[in-house]
Formats: structure tokens, sequence, C-alpha cells
């Protein structure tokens, strides 16, 4: 108790008053409390004035003045103990904000708890190595840790025991527990199971998925609900209406007290606390689906969203590219063609250049170094291997080497990456990209909520990319675009428009998108940062959950709203009439605040159950169902 005290000051102060006045009442020294009550009720006054002041100056006109106006009105008439219970609804209204807030942040606080502080670091591989406990911003990459039963993983790691369990419900929203094996990744933030194991840290805190979801939450709870906004909307209206029906009782009866009966009544602690709740309800509710919201603007505007743009690979596909054909020209042998594009693709940040280099590897091919390379964005990489010139992207990228490259035809869901060596055509080669099982039940289910129009963008060919749109469900395709092309045409879409993307080349467009929402599970630190939101979770069905709880959040934000106005005006109404006095409808409106902030927190709910768990790897290898082949033109 004495620390809330401590907390809030004015709180404590408007108590100790009312304490005192009651007493004085209640020992017939009725004079003596009026002073006293009065005297305080005008300091608070004076202070809520000066702010009011400050407010107005900056061009922001709350709802602080119908307080004022009520308790001077209180005052005047001699009502100082209705007076007193305004003085404490407002001064109580951040205590209560910081309870119902509290309530409503549980999962992102949640979260924040979990957070590990240290890490158990092993002095070599060896049984019996020495162990020590270290500050987890002390891990570096390569550290072998030991994590011990019902411990978080520290760090992101590469798992060298032979078989573990972790339950990864906080990170992803999958409340089953998953089964890692020796040399698979492990995610920080992730609750070890019954028995201790050791892996190898492969980043550092700062880089780690967790510690960039708590970096995420923690700018999340700073944002402001959008709730000045919404309030304001109101706020002028509720004013006016509000010292209508004050004046017009006053006028009619005679009875300045009915001025003073109605206002008591017209209190707006409503507006200004059960918005913010309901904001945080909905962030809440988001990180308990594995979407983390980065503010209470990006639920609203997922709530008015109109349409929305879906990258390609990564997003509506698995990202996960499979070799299926090369292509050799000009006498390039297929295995040299295959090594020198996965050397040079080493150097490369594009989601391609992975399944170019497995395939390399897979052939048992080795792989040379680079003197120099670089990676022009959205083209390609160059790069010096073995003395050689090797330029490996688009065919486009590849023809300014040599102007005789040709194209190669794509079978339906294939792209091309063309290679050239030493400034002549070497050859293509053909990779294939699954859609995700759930792509085209979140395409229909975002039609059904309304957000017709469906686009996909993409710097990929147009025959690739048609070919899963189709799959999709999806028939506006822009293809072979670069980042800028992709802002342009997300500020041409009906707004407020969303763009779901999970590359480092999309972080531009989810930065200047109505609501950006990257697909952060593998990891993309630029498109997280730069989104609004972020799906924790390699599940692009979210998509339709974070619009749904979007939705539910600013509707119960704006019922709550009017549940206050509502009750408020029609409980204004009796008192003007002269059926509720001063004190009881002071005391009435503490129920009204009561009311619509628990409605408020029925933004935690989310608006619906979480969709159930989708597959998010490919259910069949595509090795198994396309023939690695050696073509020769």
């Amino acid at each position: 108790m004495a620390g809330l005290l401590r907390r809030y000051p004015l709180v404590a102060a408007t108590l100790t008053a009312l304490a005192a006045v009651l007493v004085l009442q209640l020992t017939g020294q009725e004079v003596a409390a009026q002073w006293l009550g009065t005297a305080y009720v005008v300091l608070v006054v004076a202070l809520t004035a000066v702010d009011m002041a400050r407010d107005i100056a900056r061009g922001h006109y709350g709802l602080d003045i119908l307080a004022v106006v009520a308790m001077v009105a209180a005052v005047a008439v001699g009502e100082h103990l209705a007076a007193l219970i305004v003085v404490l609804m407002l001064t109580g209204g951040e205590a209560l904000e910081d309870f119902a807030s509290a309530r409503a942040a549980r999962d992102l606080d949640a979260l924040l708890r979990r957070a590990p502080v240290s890490a158990h670091r092993l002095d070599s591989d060896e049984p019996g190595a020495a162990v020590t406990d270290i500050p987890v911003d002390a891990v570096r990459p390569g550290d072998l840790l030991l994590v011990k039963p019902s411990q978080v993983v520290p760090v992101d790691g590469e798992l060298l025991t032979e078989e573990a369990t972790f339950d990864e419900s906080s990170l992803t929203g999958e409340s089953l527990p998953v089964t890692r094996t020796h040399g698979d990744s492990v995610l920080s933030g992730s609750l070890n199971g019954e028995r201790a194991i050791h892996i190898r840290a492969t980043a550092d805190a700062a880089h780690s998925q967790y510690q960039q979801i708590i970096a995420l939450v923690q700018q999340a709870e700073q944002s402001k609900a959008p709730t000045v906004r919404v309030a304001d909307r109101y706020a002028i209206p509720f004013t006016l209406v509000s010292l209508l029906i004050a004046g017009l009782a006053w006028w009619v009866s005679g009875d300045p007290v009915r001025f003073a009966a109605v206002l008591v009544l017209a209190t707006p602690c409503p507006l200004l606390i059960a918005a913010p709740v309901a904001f945080m309800g909905g962030m809440s509710a988001s990180a308990r689906s594995g979407i983390i919201v980065k503010g209470g603007a990006t639920l609203e505007a997922l709530a008015r969203a109109r349409s929305v743009a879906f990258d390609k690979t990564g997003t509506l596909s698995y990202g996960e590219p499979e070799l299926v054909d090369v292509v050799t020209a000009n006498g390039t042998p297929s295995d040299e063609l295959l090594r020198l594009a996965a050397s040079a693709e080493q150097y490369s940040s594009h989601v391609l250049a992975r399944g170019i280099i497995r395939a390399a590897e897979a052939r048992g091919l080795q792989l040379g170094s680079a003197r120099h390379a670089e990676e022009v964005a959205t083209n390609g990489v160059a790069a010096d291997i073995d003395g050689r010139r090797v330029v490996v992207g688009k065919f486009a990228f590849v023809r300014g080497e040599d102007p005789a490259a040709h194209p190669v035809p794509l079978g339906a869901g294939q792209t091309s990456v063309a290679v050239a060596v030493d400034g002549r055509f070497a050859g293509t080669l053909l990779l294939a990209d699954r859609l995700r099982d759930n792509a085209a039940d979140t395409v229909a289910q975002l039609n059904r909520l309304g957000l017709t129009e469906i686009v996909m963008l993409t710097g990929d060919n147009e025959d690739t990319a048609r070919s899963l749109a189709e799959q999709a469900g999806i028939t506006q395709v822009h293809a072979d675009l670069l980042p800028a092309e992709k802002v342009e045409r997300v500020h041409a879409l009906p707004a407020p428009a969303i763009m779901v993307g999970d590359g480092v080349n999309d972080a531009p467009v989810l930065a200047t998108a109505g609501v950006g929402i990257a697909m952060g599970a593998r990891g993309a630190t630029a498109a997280s940062e730069s989104a609004d939101a972020v799906i924790v979770r390699d599940d692009v069905h979210r998509v339709v959950r974070a619009v749904t709880i979007g939705r539910h959040t600013y509707r119960v934000a704006l019922t709550a709203i009017w549940i206050g106005i509502v009750l408020s005006l029609g409980l204004m109404v009796v008192a003007a009439f002269g059926h509720i006095p001063p004190v009881a409808g002071a005391l009435t409106q503490e129920a009204v605040d009561l009311a619509a902030i628990l409605y408020a927190l029925r933004a935690l709910t989310g608006g619906g159950r979480d969709p159930q768990p989708q597959s998010t790897r490919p259910t069949e290898d595509l090795s198994r169902n396309t023939r690695l082949v050696d073509s020769t033109t």
C-alpha cells in the first residue's frame, strides 16, 4: 500500500483530504470541512488548468475542461464532497489505467520476464568441462553453452546433443513441444525440456531471435496507442452536449445545483482510459498469437485496411528453392557451372543462393573462395573465383556481361538464375519453390474479410510469379520489380494497404506501407525493424489473425467509448430533472468508468481462437518430384 501511495502521491493526497473532510463532517464541524474541501479542490483545479493551458498552447483540445468546469461548479454551489469525488476520479484515473493496462499487457510482460540474463559457458566440449556463468550479452558466436533442464535457451545456437525437446510457444504460439536432433538450429527463447543439453552459439544476444522479439515488445509497449486521436473525435461534441444539458437544466429549473449535478456525470474517464486499455489488450492478444505489433496505431490501420500485397519468395512460397535443372551453354561442363555459381552465391543474401549452394554440396563439389565479391541488390552477385570473373543473377543482369545470353523456357513454378563466366554466357540454373500449403486459404479468408484487392509484388520473373499467384488465388501480379517499384505499387493500392514480406529487399516497402508485416521467423532483421508488425512464426496465415485482432480491438475500443458516452448522457438527463444529487452522481460516474474499462478488456480475446497450426515446411521433398538433370544447348 505504501508503495502505491508513493507512486501516486496525488491520489494519496486526495484520499487524505477526503478522509479529513468526512471526519470533520461526522464530528459536526461542517464549516471547517467545507473550507478544507474547497481549498483542496481549488488547488487541484489550478494544477489541472495549468496542464490544460499547455495542451491548448500545443493545439490539443482535450477533455479536461469538463472536469475543471464540474469541479468549479460543484464548489461554487457548496457541493465540496462531490467535487472531492471528482478529484479522486481524475487523480485515480492514472492508477486505474495502469492497473487495467497491466492486465491487458500480461502476455507482452510475460515475454519480457522470460528474457534470459545469463548463460552457462563450457570451456571445451570434453566430458567434465568447466562451466562458467556469464552475462548473456557476453556470449559470442562459437561459444559452447550448457542449457540446464527447464531453462530458457539464451542465444540462437546449433544443437550438439543427439536429441532434445523444446517448448517454443513463446516464440511461435505453437503449444506442442518440438523435438530437435543433433545439428538442428535452436532458437533463443525456447524452453528446454527435462534433460541438460549442449549447444554452440551461432549468434550473439543482440542478433538472436528472442532478443529481437524482446526489442520489438519493448518498442510496442513504449508506443502510444492512437488514444488521443480516437478520443478527440468525440471530445468536442461530448463537451458541448454536456455543457448544453447542464446549462438547460440550470436555466429551466433556476437551480445552479442542477448544473453541477449534470457535469459531475460528464467526467471523461471512459474516453481517456478505455481506449488505451483496449489497444494494449489487442497488442497482448497479438503477442499470444505469435504476432508482435509495434503500437496501437498499427492495430487501427489493420482494422481499416482495404488492400494487401504479398511478396512471393519466403512469404507465399516456402522460400526453400531446390535446383531442378542445369542448362549449360557454350560448352561449360554442368558441374563446373554449378560449382562456380555456388562459389559466387556464397556472397549473396538472396534466398535462391541457398538452394544453389545446397545442390553443389549435395554433388560433392568443392566451392572456391573469392578475392573480391560484390552483391548488386535485387540483381545478383559478381565475384572473382579461382581467377575467373563469375556473374550470377537475373537474366538481364547477366546479359549486361554477355549480350548473346539467351533465356530458357520455364516450367510451372520455376525460376531461373543466369551465369556468365569471364564475360561469356555459361548457362542457366533452374530452381523451383512450392506454394505454402495454407497460402490459398489465407488469400481466400482475406477476401472474405473484405480485402478484395490482393496483389503479388515480386522481383522474380513474370512466368514464375503468375504460376504461384494462380495457385494462391491472386489475379493481380507485378513481377520483375525493384524495391523502389514495390513502394510505388503499394502506394497505388487503396489505403491503408498491408504489405507482407520477409527479405532485406522488402524493408523499404514494409516501412512505407500503411501496415508492414514481416515474416520474421527466418531472422530477417532489416525487414523486422522496418515493419509495423512481425510474425515470429513461419506461418503466412497469421496475416489473417493480425487483421482479425486489429478489427476486434478497434471495435472494442469504440464500443467502450460509446458505453461511457451513452451511460453518461442518460444519467445527465436524469440529473437535469433533479433526480440525481451531485454526490450520488459522482459516485455513479465511477461505476460508468468501471463498466467501460471492463468492456475494454474484452480486446484480450483477440476476436476469436487462434488458427490451427499449419505446416511450415514443404510436406514433400521437391527432389522426389523433380529429376535433377543436365541439359546442354
